[in-house]
């Protein structure tokens, strides 16, 4: 507080958060010495893309046992430049969704950011059989991008990979929905982040997907689905204020036998205004009342 310098430190995260070392390194720019965050997973690397764009160098290591180490030396000076954003994954996340779980469904998302950091939802569809393939693949602003092309596949329930838990920490809410149309049993393990996320994201899902028939047991650190259900009940879900919970389980309604009711559904604006507008054009209909 007040005119107090700041010092470089060490920090150790005690789990893997893209947000939390990215404060960090912020606080970094403006401390003596070298500032480093040390984390358990790789996490998304926008920030540090963004820095080392701005003319601002931040070195990453790979350590051992998949910890990270990303490093900056405070007092440097930024360098302006124009940004190209593409197209947020976590976002595009509910169309690809959708349209691997509706029969008939042929789906391009155009200009999608494929940050290694981020694509772990399409490594964990692949693994369960989505078919999806990446076109035009190119890289824009220190970021790769690429159209997302998406079809109708049949799924099978699988393990999802401890190594791909931090790379699509954001999207397990749809995965969820995903994961109860799959054959088959989807277990997810090691995603105790979820709990502290805008809501308790394992037990608000678990218990929006019981509530629309699906057998959903929560864990300490992920969920245990028993899928193959084509078909969901009808039900008034409640979204706990959280934007995604919001979309994955309007995601959920492609495959209801009558209409599902999302309650306080205006924090979708949090991260996505026109999703409602968006989800319409594609081929659902879902009214805002």
């Amino acid at each position: 507080t007040g005119c107090h310098s700041l010092k470089g430190i060490d920090y150790v995260l005690p789990m893997a958060s893209a947000q939390v070392k990215s404060c960090v390194l912020l606080a970094g720019l403006y401390a003596e010495g070298t500032t480093s965050a040390l984390e358990p997973a790789p996490t998304r690397d926008h920030t540090e893309r963004m820095l080392n764009g701005f003319g601002y160098p931040v070195v990453s290591e790979k350590l051992d046992n998949q910890r990270m180490k990303a490093s900056l030396q405070g007092g440097g000076c930024l360098t302006a430049r124009h940004i190209d954003v593409p197209s947020d994954i976590s976002s595009a996340a509910f169309f690809i969704a959708a349209a691997t779980v509706s029969k008939g469904s042929d789906l391009v998302v155009e200009h999608v950011g494929m940050n290694s950091t981020r694509v772990g939802i399409i490594e964990i569809l692949k693994l369960m059989g989505a078919d999806i393939k990446l076109e035009n693949a190119h890289e824009v602003g220190g970021e790769p991008v690429a159209d997302v092309h998406v079809r109708y596949a049949p799924l099978k329930g699988i393990v999802i990979p401890e190594s791909l838990v931090a790379l699509a920490i954001d999207e397990f809410p749809v995965l969820f929905v995903v994961a109860a149309t799959a054959e088959g049993q989807t277990i997810l393990t090691g995603a105790e982040e979820l709990r502290v996320k805008e809501s308790d994201r394992i037990q608000v899902m678990a218990d929006a997907l019981q509530a629309v028939g699906i057998d959903a047991t929560p864990t300490k650190d992920g969920m245990v689905i028993n899928g193959g259900k084509q078909s969901v009940q009808s039900a008034e879900i409640q979204s706990h204020h959280d934007h995604r919970i919001s979309m994955a389980m309007t995601i959920a309604g492609l495959n209801a036998v009558s209409e599902i009711v999302i309650d306080d559904c205006a924090n979708v604006n949090t991260s996505f205004p026109t999703f409602i507008e968006l989800i319409n054009k594609v081929g659902m209909k879902v009214d805002v009342v």
